[in-house]
């Protein structure tokens, strides 16, 4: 009977125990989701954890190839350019003041009007001076009259003089009277001296007055035209206030400062190119007339002159211009677009399609430098294919996809540091789609399986 309870009891143990273990077994602890936790020996390949792996298999696993658009290696034409701009001004402007005071009398020119170099454009009243003139003409007659007969009295006071040297030699004359006769003589020479003198005198204020009547027409001194009048008749001027300004605009100039740095690039000589928003799209030839060999301190700059002809006077004084100045060119330069020049890792370089699913990064040494396009003077050939859309954000060896094929990513945003954010965030439960992902994943599932339901 003893032996009978002990079998009976253990029968209960062995029971019990097994009834405690299935209730932990198909009752796994639950987690503050209300989702079930993974058995702890499960295996290291669980479906999170494979999804996680799966998710950093990173830049062309689980996310895909970085979709690019890539350009060939050619060779073109480059050139060096310096841009300036400034305000266009008139070859020659002439402020035209009269050179005589006076009340204006005509002015015929108006604002826009060509004029030519000896024009006359306005006149001052001479009312007065032609008066002046006649008596300073008439007063000119009377001195030259006066010198005729100053003339014939120092030919009658030689006339006598010889005669009494003729008489005192003979001792027929008094000394006295031959002394008397000799001082006429001087006399009269005299006097004609002094009718010269104020003929000369007199001719020499006619000469004036005629120049003074002669300033009372004011010329253009230049060609060109009207650029702005500044009195009408009946207004009085002086030599102190221009009547009209006359701008020469047959050639134009623009005066632009100079940065320090460029000031070697260029020189006397060189040829640029102009543009105005006045003609979009066309473009004007000129050339650097002269340049300044002295820097302002406070600015670093240096004046610098281009003289721009102007055939049909299209260019007007006052336009804004930009000047392209030529400093370097090359005619057989291996060039890329601009954007296929990339810095990566403290170099500058390329990324070049070796075998076309993969970019591999190339340093290169650059050389002219335009908006479009940049010359390769080290590290890329002739027939090199390089990224240019997204190629800032690949790495060395990152797998791509053509621009167009399916199957591709578009290049991410770039970060601060300039790197593509590449990271993968990995799903609850799903596995990767990277190799080492999916080998992961698959026995973590089918261990949940196995462990979950009988």
């Amino acid at each position: 009977m003893r032996a009978l309870v002990i079998v009976i009891a253990i029968v209960a143990a062995v029971a019990g125990v097994a009834v405690y273990s299935g209730m932990f077994t198909r009752q796994p602890a639950q987690t503050a989701d209300g989702q079930a936790a993974a058995a702890p020996d499960a295996g290291r390949g669980s479906a999170p954890a494979g999804a996680a792996r799966g998710g950093r298999g990173g830049r062309g696993g689980a996310a895909g190839p970085l979709t690019v658009e890539t350009a060939t290696v050619t060779r073109s034409s480059v050139a060096q350019q310096l841009l300036v701009v400034g305000n266009l001004i008139g070859d020659v402007t002439v402020a035209v003041v009269p050179r005589a005071a006076g009340r204006l009398e005509t002015i015929g020119v108006r604002l826009g009007d060509p004029v030519r170099r000896g024009q006359r454009i306005a006149t001052i009243e001479d009312y007065e001076l032609q008066e002046q003139l006649k008596q300073q003409q008439a007063g000119l007659e009377v001195s030259r009259a006066t010198i005729r007969q100053r003339e014939a009295d120092l030919q009658l006071a030689q006339t006598n003089a010889e005669r009494s040297r003729s008489l005192f030699a003979r001792q027929l004359l008094p000394k006295q009277t031959l002394d008397d006769t000799e001082a006429r003589l001087q006399s009269a020479q005299a006097q004609l001296d002094l009718a010269r003198a104020q003929n000369t005198q007199s001719e020499a204020r006619l000469d004036e007055l005629k120049i003074n009547l002669a300033n009372t027409v004011i010329t253009s001194p230049v060609n060109g035209f009207v650029a702005r009048r500044a009195a009408d008749p009946g207004a009085f001027v002086s030599p102190n206030a221009p009547v009209v300004d006359v701008v020469d605009i047959a050639r134009v100039r623009l005066v632009a400062n100079i940065i320090e740095k460029d000031l070697r690039q260029v020189q006397p000589g060189d040829e640029t190119r102009v543009e105005v928003d006045a003609f979009p799209g066309e473009m004007f030839r000129g050339r650097i007339a002269r340049l300044s060999p002295v820097l302002d301190p406070a600015t670093r700059t240096a004046p610098m002159e281009i003289e721009i002809p102007n055939p049909g006077f299209r260019l007007k004084p006052g336009m804004y211009a930009r000047v392209t100045i030529t400093t370097d060119a090359r005619k057989d330069a291996l060039v890329v677009p601009s954007n296929a020049v990339v810095d990566y890792n403290g170099r500058r370089g390329v990324f070049v399609m070796a075998d076309g699913e993969t970019a591999t990064f190339r340093p290169v040494r650059v050389g002219i430098e335009e908006s479009e396009a940049i010359e390769i003077l080290e590290g890329a050939d002739e027939g090199d294919r390089v990224v240019t859309t997204g190629a800032a954000a690949l790495r060395d060896g990152d797998r791509v996809l053509l621009a167009g094929a399916r199957g591709g990513r578009p290049a991410p945003p770039l970060a601060a540091d300039g790197e593509g954010a590449v990271a993968a965030e990995p799903q609850p439960g799903a596995a990767g789609t990277g190799r080492q992902g999916r080998r992961g994943g698959a026995p973590g599932g089918q261990a949940g399986r196995r462990g979950g339901q009988p």
